[in-house]
């Protein structure tokens, strides 16, 4: 136990200031405007044209941070403030999203296992949390290890696909900031780029830390389960 404190409580702490970061820099770039004036509706439509992809719709979602590509029905989802946004932040959110479509047209390997990956860990997710409370009750009373072995096992799942999304989300924005770079009608100073830039670092050292958590994780039920089955 206290190995696993050691661990997730560095982690914890990690988190808190990352998700600080995050919602702190995108508040700070939300609040400046595009000298071009696009919308991030308008910076979506033109990256998808300018990499050939026609049949990706761009669409509204209400709900805030919600920002998204569905691969299954070919859509860019984005939230309100950066659909209709004009500023450095929507147009970074909103260039990132199609990075994701872009993988999807290009037929990018980590893309397509993580999109084959979905289904299972949805259905893991919603299974584990009892699962593991329940196996961890058996071990420590029955000394039987099967379903805690199984919670180890969803829980290597679920570690694995947030492993394999750090390349996706990583690939994404570098594919988003380079075509940013490239078109100065929508960012028009070299600053704007900087802050885009900026702002898609922090949003992806989210997904890191939720990996590491991930990893802590796995190590305390592993340990519980081989500490005891044996």
């Amino acid at each position: 136990m206290g190995t696993y404190l050691g661990l997730i409580i560095p982690i914890l702490v990690v988190s808190m200031f990352v998700q600080w970061r995050f919602r702190n820099r995108f508040s700070k770039y939300a609040e400046m405007q595009l000298n071009s004036g696009f919308s991030g509706s308008e910076v979506a439509e033109k990256m998808l044209h300018d990499n050939g992809i026609f049949d990706v719709k761009v669409v509204s979602t209400d709900k805030a941070l919600s920002d998204h590509y569905n691969p299954e029905n070919k859509t860019v989802n984005l939230s309100t403030d950066v659909y209709y946004g004009r500023s450095v932040a929507a147009a970074a959110v909103a260039a990132h999203e199609c990075g994701h479509a872009v993988q999807h047209a290009r037929a990018y390997h980590w893309l397509q296992l993580r999109t084959n990956m979905v289904p299972v860990v949805s259905i893991t997710s919603n299974l584990l949390q009892w699962i593991l409370i329940i196996g961890v009750l058996l071990v420590a009373f029955t000394f039987n290890p099967f379903l805690l072995g199984i919670g180890v096992l969803g829980l290597s799942l679920i570690t694995i696909f947030s492993i394999i999304t750090l390349p996706v989300e990583f690939d994404a924005s570098k594919r988003a900031l380079a075509w940013l770079k490239n078109n100065k009608e929508v960012l028009y100073t070299t600053e704007e780029h900087t802050q885009a830039k900026d702002a898609l670092w922090w949003a992806a050292m989210t997904y890191v830390v939720a990996a590491l958590g991930a990893l802590a994780n796995l190590f305390y039920y592993a340990s519980i389960l081989f500490g005891r089955a044996k």
